[in-house]
């Protein structure tokens, strides 16, 4: 990352907005007389919805209720655009407050102007997006997952440029782990992150969706889930074969008579328990019969 980047750290988007890299304050458009960093009121029609939105869902009745608000108010929090050309501009930020006064049928709109590339773009996009608290916990996810693979900053860097804890981030990540109708579930709301979370320790699918069946059909709480996981944990550890001990001198000796009686590879487990397991290997049919006529089958 380059020094400007890492100064910016931790403060969010406005950090990014005020880095010298990002804006030329006394930058000019000339075809409108339009200062770039100032805030100036932009025509609709001049201006396109941003390519990098990380949010994926508008809400139509909260898009109307905000509509409702500009027509009586007005736009009161300017939104963000970056010049692209002659009297165009792409949003950087506020594409609600856009929608929302298309709706109302506004003709303008104020705006700050900047000067941005696709890079910062993302960055903005992603970080103003994730500060806000109508996200859906998948949302920010992949938010935070584009931070790590487009802007390529590390998860402590997503961590300082959003404001959270690197732990956060990690558990939001990890959500993506899930699978799709789990995801699913908890963009609409039918599961919470704190299920999630627990489901997130299940170590394979199809008992991961055996849990998120029961939490839909049984009503389960978070602590419900809990007992459930723990359950299941130790199901898996009653289950789970004694682990092998080192052979023996004997049990060594008994191996390497096996391969030399075999012609081949022969491998000898033993456990605490006392039992074990003798695995022959062979390599062609040829060998499979001479294998088998050793032991008169």
């Amino acid at each position: 990352m380059t020094s400007n980047k890492k100064s910016a750290l931790g403060r969010g988007l406005s950090a990014l907005l005020e880095d010298a890299a990002t804006d030329i304050t006394s930058g000019i458009d000339s075809s409108q007389g339009k200062v770039a960093g100032a805030v100036t009121n932009i025509s609709i029609d001049s201006i396109d919805t941003n390519p990098f939105q990380p949010r994926t869902r508008f809400e139509q009745e909260a898009l109307e209720g905000l509509s409702e608000s500009i027509k009586a108010l007005g736009v009161i929090q300017p939104i963000t655009v970056r010049k692209m050309g002659f009297d165009k501009y792409q949003i950087i930020s506020g594409e609600r407050r856009f929608r929302a006064s298309t709706l109302a049928g506004l003709k303008e709109i104020p705006a700050f102007i900047r000067i941005v590339n696709d890079q910062n773009m993302l960055e903005m996009a992603l970080v103003e997006n994730i500060q806000r608290e109508d996200l859906d916990a998948i949302e920010i996810a992949i938010s935070y997952k584009r931070l790590v693979d487009e802007c390529k900053l590390t998860q402590e860097e997503v961590s300082e440029r959003v404001g959270k804890q690197r732990s956060t981030v990690a558990n939001f990540l990890r959500l993506l782990k899930l699978p799709p109708v789990i995801q699913l579930a908890i963009r609409d709301k039918k599961i919470t992150m704190g299920h999630a979370r627990t489901l997130i320790n299940i170590d394979d699918q199809a008992s991961q969706l055996e849990a998120f069946n029961r939490i839909l059909e049984k009503e389960f709480s978070v602590r419900d889930v809990e007992e459930y996981v723990r359950g299941l944990k130790k199901q898996v550890k009653k289950t789970s074969p004694a682990p092998a001990l080192p052979l023996s001198f004997e049990l060594q000796k008994i191996n390497e008579d096996l391969s030399r009686i075999f012609e081949t590879k022969v491998k000898l487990k033993s456990t605490r328990a006392g039992n074990g397991t003798i695995t022959i290997s062979f390599n062609s049919e040829s060998e499979l019969k001479n294998i088998l006529s050793k032991l008169e089958l």
